[in-house]
């Protein structure tokens, strides 16, 4: 589910680590305001279900190209359930006419299929959706339990069905639906797939505002919606993987970069190997700056080391930040605010004016560069900040 209230520090972002000129806001005392999370009615009361099936203990590697022949024998016969997707990652079901079940395996199945099958033929090959960036004949996979937000949207399927609500153009309105996920099955095939896409907002027309041409004649719409799906291929679920037609469509569907993870979990390596840290039971770095991506963003651009533990210690004691040591001296973190507090501490984000005794959070950083009469570089905050 998505959290519109954020802490301040997470919704900073630092362009430099070095000497700098800050552009600063008030940090303190800032009330602390709890998250407020939109949760329709429909939507699950807890996480995703232990049991959903994706972890990464029990991962088994798919392959692609032996499923694709596989299913050619069963492309004709295929069932294909479609849901929306909404932007806060709740599905709903869609109820279809006969004639349109005729289209759905067209548009979520053939020109996968033609793209695999042609592909390897052509030297087609699959490499890790981490390992590289995309070029020309080679699908990306990656596994599902790393891409939060879609093992979120499955969950549904898995743990929640009967949860599923019919959707109603009236009630749920199609401009917040971001995404469509088709549920492929055969009474000859052991499990599911999935296909998902993204829901262009250019291929959506709402009744108030569309016209029709009828025999030469604009004549008003008459529909509450109507939508063209794409038919390219975007995003393939085989059991525990996800294979990756398109970049672009993860990362707008389900907010997914892998490089940009892969960074930052490298930073997180460092910062564990550089620290002392003591976390609140099942907690850590991981899962703590998860959809923060003003944090993911900082842990990129961050120098591991430049600030020691004692002094982030210090200047936290200094200006009452309420991050501590335990009696062995490592840092406690009990929660998100903790893990953005320690984060800025590192970022050297904090500035208490000698002038004034306020004490900021410094929200931008730029490099000052030394005076053209003066060999020596000097900081200072800019007037009326």
């Amino acid at each position: 589910m998505d959290t519109d209230a954020t802490t301040n520090s997470e919704e900073t972002a630092v362009e430099s680590a070095e000497a700098v000129v800050p552009e600063v806001a008030a940090a303190t005392p800032v009330p602390e305001t709890p998250p407020v999370t939109k949760i329709p009615e429909t939507a699950p009361a807890g996480d995703i279900a232990p049991d959903d099936g994706y972890k990464p203990d029990n991962y088994v590697e798919t392959d692609v190209f032996t499923w694709a022949n596989n299913l050619v024998q069963y492309k004709d016969e295929l069932k294909v359930e479609l849901f929306f997707i909404s932007k806060n990652y709740v599905l709903y079901k869609t109820a279809l006419a006969e004639g349109l079940k005729k289209q759905l395996e067209p548009i979520f199945v053939d020109e996968m299929l033609e793209y695999i099958l042609e592909g390897a033929e052509k030297g087609l090959i699959v490499r890790g959706f981490e390992a590289a960036e995309a070029e020309e004949n080679v699908l990306q996979r990656t596994q599902v339990h790393k891409v939060d937000k879609l093992r979120e949207t499955l969950g549904w399927l898995k743990t929640q069905e009967h949860e599923i609500v019919l959707f109603k153009e009236g009630e749920h309105d199609i401009n917040h639906m971001k995404g469509v996920l088709a549920r492929v099955t055969h009474s000859e095939m052991k499990q599911p797939f999935y296909v998902a896409k993204v829901l262009p907002k250019s291929q959506v027309m709402k009744g108030q505002t569309g016209w029709m041409l009828r025999n030469d004649k604009f004549v008003p719409f008459d529909a509450d919606a109507a939508l063209r799906l794409p038919s390219d291929p975007q995003l393939l679920v085989l059991d525990q993987d996800l294979y990756v037609f398109s970049q672009p469509k993860l990362k707008t569907l389900f907010g997914y970069d892998a490089k940009e993870q892969a960074i930052a979990e490298s930073k997180i390596r460092e910062i564990e190997e550089t620290y002392r840290l003591s976390f609140a039971e099942g907690l850590g770095i991981q899962n703590l700056v998860k959809d923060k991506k003003a944090l993911v963003k900082k842990l990129q651009k961050l120098e591991v080391g430049k600030v020691t533990q004692e002094q982030i210690l210090q200047q936290s004691d200094d200006l009452d930040l309420g991050v501590f040591p335990d009696d062995s001296g490592a840092i406690i973190i009990m929660d998100d605010k903790d893990i953005a507090k320690f984060i800025n501490l590192m970022a050297d984000d904090y500035f208490e004016s000698p002038t004034t005794g306020e004490r900021y959070e410094i929200i931008k950083k730029r490099l000052l560069k030394p005076d053209k009469d003066d060999d020596e570089s000097l900081a200072q905050i800019p007037a009326g900040a």
